[in-house]
């Protein structure tokens, strides 16, 4: 019998969100399916006839929060595919990074691959490393090439075929790259890439030239003393963003010892921390990292998400402890051909993030790395959805659309034509329904007034 209910990592205090309430009233609800059989009890217990769990109580004495319990599917795939794994074993993220599926012999086991898929493992070319964690595994859809969670994981043919403008880095990151693993683009900041290392490997990787080589490429001591050194040395640089390779999949220890060489330097004003671990490894965000992390603030968090899919319960509880942390949490999101790139699609995702507390910051054109065109969608496309967003939906929904330029250009901000021009003094702007309007512009006559005011 399964008794894996709490998470090992005890003392997290626990928040406000709607799930540990929840769970003291209705614990049965949040259990997996695998741990209801012969010989297990469940009742839900009220909570004005527990003194010792009234709520006043609840959200100040109780010093453990339940474990990141499985949806639904997820407790089947782990039934089916993991049978002898107790869920306390599941939710641990050291395990999860253990039992990752690495090659087509394992991912056969679990989904039935399509002939493109095959050939796509056979073709012995340079491609993006291939690993998906077991939880982001139980999403995946058994029989269906053409899932969007699938596709974004799963290798296809098309990455071995070299379009024209694409390159390896299209970014031209090492062009501005003072030293290996420090990209220094903007004037006050720097990108630290931590890690070469992610849990799982997305088919459209910007970094797909340089990640999952060497897990102790960008991580060893060496390199951090130097990246540390140049950011000491360097006081324009105020804002450092840690990323990778994904760098939640440090130890808490190694992670802290970089947070704590950064925080140290007076011109450093705030880190941000670029991760999809929280979508494809939840169980990473235990109570003991949220603790270390609450010690860095100011400390943002950018989250990779794809699709509406991904919004799990366990996605939720690992955004709900990090917001509970107090980290404010964006989202990126790179638009998709055929997974993403729709407008229902973006609003149901968008939607969901709030939900969770995490504001949706880019949408990003994708980058034209090697292999990457059946990834890409014309640019109208990506305009076409934030038409379809502004003014449907709350600002807060309506991330920046943005096209990182080849090249080393950095991040160009694209907006449909909402400024038609001017006639007389008036701006002529188009608002969401397509209706024109006039703004009084006045500001050639203000500045001439301006001007005859100081001559007097």
């Amino acid at each position: 019998m399964d008794k894996g209910i709490l998470d090992a990592d005890p003392l997290e205090p626990p928040g406000h969100g709607h799930l540990f309430e929840d769970f003291i009233e209705n614990p049965a609800r949040h259990l997996s399916t695998a741990t209801k059989g012969p010989g297990v009890k469940l009742k839900a217990i009220p909570l004005n006839k527990v003194p010792a769990l009234k709520k006043t109580v609840a959200l100040h004495k109780v010093s453990r929060f339940p474990g990141f319990v499985c949806n639904p599917g997820t407790a089947a795939f782990r039934n089916k595919y993991f049978p002898h794994t107790p869920l306390k074993e599941w939710n641990d993220w050291q395990w999860q990074l253990r039992q990752r599926i690495t090659d087509v012999h394992e991912l056969r086991a679990i989904l039935y691959l399509s002939e493109d898929e095959r050939r796509a493992f056979a073709d012995t070319g340079k491609k993006i490393p291939f690993a998906i964690t077991p939880y982001f595994a139980s999403l995946l859809d058994r029989d269906n090439p053409s899932q969007p969670l699938r596709r974004t994981v799963v290798p296809l043919t098309k990455e071995h075929l070299l379009s024209p403008g694409e390159a390896e880095d299209p970014l031209e990151e090492e062009h501005d790259s003072p030293l290996p693993g420090l990209v220094h683009r903007y004037p006050d900041r720097v990108l630290f890439l931590a890690t070469d290392f992610c849990s799982t490997y997305c088919r459209y990787c910007t970094r797909s030239r340089m990640v999952g080589a060497n897990r102790d490429a960008c991580s060893g001591r060496n390199h951090w003393d130097e990246a540390v050194a140049y950011i000491e040395a360097t006081p324009s640089v105020r804002d450092v963003l840690i990323s990778g390779g994904d760098p939640l999949t440090l130890a808490d220890e190694s992670l802290e010892r970089l947070l704590m060489r950064l925080r140290r330097i007076p011109h450093v004003e705030f880190l941000r921390i670029g991760t999809k671990v929280p979508v494809v490894l939840p169980q990473r965000i235990t109570p003991s990292l949220t603790r270390m992390l609450k010690k860095y603030h100011p400390l943002w968090m950018s989250i990779h998400f794809t699709h509406p899919d991904e919004l799990t319960p366990e996605v939720n509880q690992a955004c709900t402890r990090l917001a509970d942390a107090g980290i404010p949490l964006g989202s990126q999101t790179v638009l998709l051909a055929g997974i993403n790139d729709h407008v229902e699609t973006m609003r149901k995702l968008f939607h969901g993030l709030l939900k969770i507390r995490v504001r949706p910051y880019y949408l990003y054109q994708c980058d034209p790395i090697s292999g990457s065109a059946h990834f890409r969608t014309p640019v109208e496309k990506g305009l076409e959805i934030i038409r379809g967003l502004r003014g449907y939906t709350t600002g807060y929904a309506v991330p920046t659309y943005v096209i990182d330029a080849p090249g080393g250009g950095g991040k160009i901000p694209l907006l449909p034509e909402y400024t038609l021009g001017q006639v007389g003094e008036d701006l002529l702007l188009r608002n969401y329904e397509g209706r024109v309007f006039r703004y009084p512009n006045p500001e050639e006559r203000l500045q001439a007034a301006d001007q005859r005011s100081s001559l007097s």
